[in-house]
């Protein structure tokens, strides 16, 4: 019995009602209050759930499918519902998503067979048999998104999900709900799969099904894949009328420790005892497999009407036998805080339905996946799929081996995956195999007979490929040398929280010992996490050239090897810029060495060198930077990392110069290639495809015109070389600060008016973009800046400044001289972050092109640029996007790309200057000739940089807190038609993106906004966007068109009392 912690009834329900209060505060459903209520009654009570062997008997004889005499009815289908439990993360086998995501044959998961099972059966009769999914608030969003992208028909079906019902974990000591607060995700638990009748009243699924004429429902787990909808099992329940009916194999030796059926003495009323529900005198009896015969498979069916009657007499739910599990509240910390989870099983509902019956199925619809044991045998050759079900071989004469890995290194998939990375060995000839000790292991490894494989050292040793039969051990074998993984140790670094650029930092907090080695591990722990074969395809890396980037890569590849990397692409030099990155993981061949993701070092346009930043970011498979659900389980990791994986005895690789390198492992098990690859040939490549490199020549060659390109000492300048020099063949005087340097020689490599203050000057104007005297020097027709990873971009003409809005709805407006968009048949969608002006909304209004505001940050654009391809959604593309700052791109990439947008307006240019006889086309020419047409958004954007962060939170949730007050309100000639704070929904996923920026919409329809940006290594950046439209007076100096909202902006933020400045930092 438990010991009575509170001392009467009135403390055990007090602590009842603070369980109440979290799950009501939390919006638990009343019918799943309602069942923890009646188990945390019983346990509070003392009770411990346990069913001795003297109330219960023996279940007698049960009729057996394989012994049905049935004729299959498929008008049954139409009135069935098949549902599978998804709720289980597979955390006892070291997962952290759903299970059903796992890889179990080749590249199928659990749900890409049950989704292939389903749409084979609507195929085959002919209509759309109902399916259902019961995730849990753990699973709901993976694998929503996996069903979406892979399978649409079914991912976005009207009522797929039903979610299970969560509840508090409680404290083991006072019975009060426990508490995590490293992780409150960690307090809450599944009630078990008991809870999915409380989740079908709950969801409202049980009354819509009902109306909608569904009369039955098939349940079962969603990793036993031999659990399909039987038509011949269904006929049998219809005309035998029960309401419930479980599916039951003969226990084996294998089984004992199972849970079984019996009757209850009593009323002789079937009922479960799961092996929690024994007491320990009663063991014995439990496992005799002679006398408790059948155990449960976990499918089950039910009549739904039935199960209606069932809980409308109950009071709202069904009261099943508590199950107590003892736990720790944190499931990956055994010393945090011991708590009890509250779960019931849904088989043993049996017990509440008069009548139910049961039937003894083949064990071909019992082959679940609870231990590494079941997932090795079934990825082996001693299985096969047949119309998607694992089917034992027949080779195996009948019996599938025995498989027994050492427990305690086997118990995680991880550690199976790492053994396996050389393939998985055929089984199909082995009757046991027994592994002590750590090994690794191939597709080349045939197991035959019985056999046992020994090692007593800590040193994973490989299995010899070929025919292995009976005892080895392989203790003293020759280890891996060079590719000899290592598990060190760490600690855990606060704030390693990537934001929508991935981490920076400044360089003296990442060489920290261990800080680096955190943030990779956790990385590769997370892209694994998402089902990527790392051990397939190449790993690209690279970077901006910053400062600490030669050893950062040195880092990566060495952990990229632990971690089961086989190929590498290495920049030359460690360069690569970010669209570059895109560009290699899009373009680059052949297929089946095609990226899988990619490291970029980087901190973009933050200064570089030993005291100033450094920076790291992810990016996949298609290009695109890490999704929010990839960071966030990559920060997650960092906030529990207890050890990394790294090959220290890896041979540095000399990045200077292109070319291969193999290491080998020393036992002959595997080997790794590191390519060293040129910087620049893939993202040129991609350039010549889109752009008509034969008339930029034409228009550079001119001799009226004259061009500059300032690279800022970044990354970029190996391409502005390769492109303007090599392939149009350019004077290397074009390029400007072309020879990357760890610092940006000493400057600010951001491309805007303050910090290219060399380019700028030339180009005739001054930090405000406003005329200079500049002594009669010449200046050049066409300048253009990029920041340090090369995807940012500034233009100028000679002494005229484009905005980056502007810019944008300029290359929109002109989109059809670009090759790349004139033949698709022209631009179909057009983006702009939030704060970026409304220039290009003009443009897309004027050319019917689909329009979409964002919240700032390149991920949302990616997403509309992938609507079709992986979500299945509407074609926006060709496509064309772009942020105020700085930023522009198509979706030939998934990054803003700094040289496109340069190419992109020398492209204009040289259409619009196609006469050579006629005088040069200049840019102010084009932008003056789009303001007339579309009128003037004149923009200008404060940058108070360094700021106290906790300052500047208070001056956001100030404005916040003023909303009501501000909207409507009237300030010089202005009134504020409403205030707000950006909230967006993704029309592509569905996701939601809050608290994007404070904006001021005036009733004229400018503009005033303001953010907070992260994207530095130390302090905060406030960021003020001031923006007035203007139809007809479009000659003004923006300065002085701006000046009066400007003084509104800086009154309404109270910048000054809260920061102490009114002074910009930048004005661009």
């Amino acid at each position: 019995k438990l010991t009575d912690h509170m001392g009467n009834e009135q403390g055990k329900m007090s602590n009842f009602e603070l369980c109440r209060k979290k799950m009501e505060a939390d919006g638990v459903a009343p019918s799943a209050i309602s069942a923890f209520e009646s188990n945390f009654k019983s346990l509070a009570a003392g009770e411990t759930g346990m069913i001795p062997e003297s109330t219960i008997s023996p279940v007698p004889e049960l009729d057996k499918a394989a012994d049905l005499k049935v004729t299959p009815d498929a008008a049954l289908l139409e009135k069935t519902v098949m549902l599978k439990l998804n709720g289980g993360l597979g955390t006892g086998m070291g997962l952290d998503k759903a299970k059903s995501l796992l890889k179990v044959k080749g590249e199928d998961t659990f749900l890409d067979l049950t989704a292939k099972q389903v749409m084979a059966m609507r195929k085959e009769y002919g209509f759309k048999v109902k399916f259902m999914l019961m995730n849990s608030f753990s699973t709901s969003d993976d694998t929503l998104a996996f069903l979406g992208e892979k399978y649409p028909s079914l991912g976005y079906e009207e009522g797929l999900e039903m979610l299970q019902n969560k509840v508090p974990k409680i404290d083991a000591k006072t019975l009060e709900p426990a508490e995590c607060k490293s992780n409150p995700d960690n307090e809450w638990c599944p009630p078990g799969h008991g809870d999915l009748y409380a989740a079908l009243v709950a969801s409202g699924r049980l009354e819509s099904l009902l109306k909608a004429g569904y009369k039955y429902m098939f349940v079962s787990n969603s990793d036993n894949l031999g659990a399909s909808l039987d038509l011949p099992i269904l006929t049998y329940f219809a005309e035998k009328d029960a309401p419930f009916m479980m599916e039951c194999c003969e226990r084996t030796a294998n089984d004992k420790k199972g849970g079984h059926l019996a009757v209850r003495n009593g009323d002789k009323q079937l009922i479960l005892r799961e092996s929690a529900m024994c007491a320990d005198e009663d063991e014995d009896a439990f496992q005799d497999i002679t006398r408790h015969r059948f155990f449960n498979t976990n499918n089950l069916w039910i009549r739904l009407d039935k199960l209606q009657q069932v809980i409308d007499k109950n009071g709202g739910f069904i009261p099943l036998p508590m199950i107590m599990n003892k736990k720790t509240v944190d499931p990956k910390d055994e010393k945090s805080q011991k708590v009890i989870q509250l779960e019931t099983a849904m088989g043993a509902a049996i017990e509440c339905f008069e009548g139910a019956t049961a039937i003894v199925v083949p064990r071909t619809r019992f082959a679940p996946v609870k231990k590494c044991n079941d997932l090795l045998l079934l990825r082996s050759d001693a299985y096969m799929l047949v119309d998607n079900k694992p089917v034992l071989n027949p080779a195996c004469g009948g019996s599938a081996p025995v498989i027994s890995l050492d427990s305690k290194l086997y118990k995680l998939v991880g550690a199976l995956e790492v053994a396996t990375a050389g393939g998985i060995p055929s089984l199909v000839n082995c009757k046991k195999l027994t592994v002590k000790g750590p090994v690794s292991m191939s597709k080349k490894t045939k197991f035959v007979g019985d056999v046992k494989i020994t090692n007593t050292g800590s040193e994973p040793k490989f299995i010899p490929a070929g025919e292995v039969t009976g005892e080895h051990d392989i203790t003293d074998a020759v280890g891996p040398g060079p590719l000899k993984a290592t598990k060190v140790t760490t600690t855990i670094y606060e704030g390693q929280k990537p934001g929508t650029s991935g981490l920076r930092k400044k360089v003296k907090e990442f060489t920290k010992p261990h800080y680096l080695n955190n943030f990779v591990q956790c990385a590769f722990d997370a892209v694994k996490a998402t089902g990527t074969d790392v051990s397939a395809g190449s790993l690209v890396v690279g970077g901006d050239g910053r400062y600490y980037n030669p050893e950062a890569i040195q880092t990566i590849i060495k952990m990229g090897v632990a971690n089961g990397v086989k190929r590498f692409w290495i920049g030359q030099d460690g360069l690569l810029s970010t669209p570059a990155v895109s560009a290699i993981i899009r373009e680059r061949g052949p297929k089946w060495q095609k990226s899988f993701g990619a490291f970029i070092l980087t901190a973009s346009h933050n200064p570089g060198g030993p005291d100033e930043d450094f920076g790291i970011k992810y990016n996949c498979e298609h290009g695109q930077p890490a999704p929010a659900s990839l960071t966030d389980a990559i920060y997650e990791g960092t906030t529990t990392i207890k050890s990394y994986n790294i090959c220290e005895e890896f041979p540095t690789i000399d990045v200077s110069k292109a070319g291969l390198t193999t290491v080998q492992a020393t036992d002959g098990s595997t080997e790794v290639t590191v390519e060293v690859i040129s910087a620049t040939d893939d993202h040129v490549k991609l350039l010549k495809s889109i752009f008509d490199f034969d008339q930029i020549k034409t228009l550079l060659d001119r001799p009226d015109f004259t061009m500059v390109y300032d690279t800022m000492h970044g990354v970029n300048g190996p391409y502005a070389k390769k492109i303007f020099v090599d392939e149009l063949g350019q004077s290397s005087d074009v390029c400007m600060n072309a020879i990357p340097k760890d610092d940006f020689n000493g400057g600010h490599a951001d491309p805007n008016l303050t910090y290219a203050k060399e380019l700028v000057k030339t180009m005739g104007l001054d930090r405000k973009g406003m005329k200079i005297d500049v002594g009669g020097a010449p200046i050049p027709d066409f300048g253009a800046a990029a920041d340090g990873d090369g995807d940012r971009n500034m233009i100028l003409g000679k002494q005229f400044f484009v905005s980056p809005s502007d810019s944008l709805a300029v290359i929109a407006a002109n989109a059809n001289d670009i090759p790349f968009f004139r033949s698709q048949g022209g631009l179909k969608g057009v983006a702009r972050s939030m704060p970026t002006s409304g220039a290009v909304d003009l443009v897309a209004k004027d050319l019917n092109f689909s329009l979409f505001e964002t919240p700032t940050g390149w991920k949302y654009f990616g997403n509309l640029m992938d609507s079709k391809e992986l979500f299945g959604g509407t074609d926006y593309t060709p496509f064309i996007c772009g942020e105020e700052s700085f930023g522009t791109g198509s979706d030939h990439v998934r990054e803003k790309d700094g040289i496109w947008a340069v190419l992109a307006w020398l492209q204009i240019l040289a259409v619009a200057n196609l006469d050579s006889s006629k005088p040069l086309v200049t840019v102010e020419d084009i932008v003056t000739a789009h303001w007339k047409k579309y009128g003037r958004n004149y923009y200008s954007r404060y940058d108070f940089e360094g700021m106290d962060k906790a300052k500047c939170n208070a001056m956001m949730d100030k404005m916040r807190a003023d909303i009501e007050t501000n909207t409507g309100r009237s300030v010089g000639r202005y009134t504020i038609a409403k205030s707000d704070d950006f909230e967006y929904v993704d029309p592509v996923d569905g996701s939601v993106a809050k608290k994007q920026g404070m904006r001021f919409l005036m009733e004229d329809g400018s503009r005033v906004i303001f953010r907070l940006s992260g994207t530095a290594g130390s302090g905060a950046t406030v960021r003020m966007y001031i923006e007035q439209y203007e139809p007809e007076n479009i000659s003004m100096v923006a300065a002085d068109a701006l000046s009066d909202l400007i003084r509104l902006a800086l009154d309404l933020c109270d910048i000054q009392g809260f920061l102490g400045t009114e002074e910009p930092t930048v004005i661009t």
